[in-house]
């Protein structure tokens, strides 16, 4: 990756670009919202109506078009059954309404299970992943709440395991992994907690590890490698306190000095 070649305009238009995104990504969700009723509009108040007809779609999968004369709302497979909206079955406009919003939720839900099929994911991925399918935030938030309800999903697990295998495993500093776990929506009492739980001792020894093979092949004179090492230690994500200590270990064992490390590393 090229960053020295992103100026500062370029990033700020982009971040200009992705907020035009976003309001024009709300607007045709809701649009495409106000489609699926548009069909309901006319739909009479007062009286049931006949399902004169039952089409099954090519897509989406597993859908199907539910017609009462001019009138059509488009459920999945599940939801039709669930409801019996088979030909010559009878429904009034409340009832129709609140079968879209079931309907709603029940694709939120498949969508959700999809995406959970492929990996773990946090509640704020999969609530995203969800508003991006153009599906209602309302049906957005049930469906996260179902499936923490059936504990298939989890922050708090999520959380400390991220934490442990990107710290041990990955040699990734707390301070990195905090950024990433936000990024995934958690909660912040939620990584702080999987990073309290997780102790200094984990970060320390893959600090150290870091340390120890970036000075070996470090060059230049001994300050030049000190500095040179304790940046390397922080970009990782490390404090500059952990970076010191990770640091200090190292050059013991090589018999150095690890003086002059202070606040000029912080």
């Amino acid at each position: 990756m090229n960053y020295g070649k992103k100026t500062y305009g370029s990033y700020r238009n982009s971040r200009r670009q992705r907020e035009e995104e976003g309001e024009n990504g709300e607007e045709k969700r809701e649009q495409s919202r106000e489609e699926r009723l548009n069909h309901l509009i006319d739909f009479p108040e007062d009286e049931t109506q006949e399902v004169t007809l039952v089409e099954q779609l090519r897509r989406p999968r597993n859908s199907y078009r539910i017609y009462f004369g001019p009138h059509y709302v488009t459920v999945h497979e599940s939801t039709m059954i669930r409801y019996g909206m088979t030909k010559g079955s009878f429904f009034d406009k409340k009832e129709v309404l609140e079968i879209v919003r079931d309907n709603e939720r029940q694709i939120a839900y498949v969508q959700a299970l999809n995406y959970l099929s492929f990996k773990p994911r946090t509640s704020g991925e999969i609530e995203q992943k969800l508003i991006e399918k153009e599906i209602d935030p309302e049906a957005a938030a049930d469906t996260i709440r179902r499936l923490e309800e059936e504990k298939l999903i989890d922050d708090a697990s999520y959380a400390q395991e991220w934490a442990q295998q990107r710290v041990t495993g990955r040699k990734k500093g707390k301070v990195l992994v905090k950024q990433e776990l936000r990024r995934k929506g958690i909660d912040p009492e939620l990584i702080d907690d999987a990073l309290e739980a997780l102790g200094d001792d984990d970060e320390l020894r893959s600090a150290e590890d870091l340390a120890a093979k970036k000075w070996r092949t470090t060059k230049g004179d001994l300050w030049d490698r000190k500095r040179k090492t304790a940046d390397f230690i922080m970009r990782r994500g490390f404090s500059s306190e952990i970076a010191r200590k990770a640091l200090d270990r190292v050059l013991s064992r090589e018999g150095e000095d690890a003086e002059g490390l202070g606040t000029e590393f912080d």
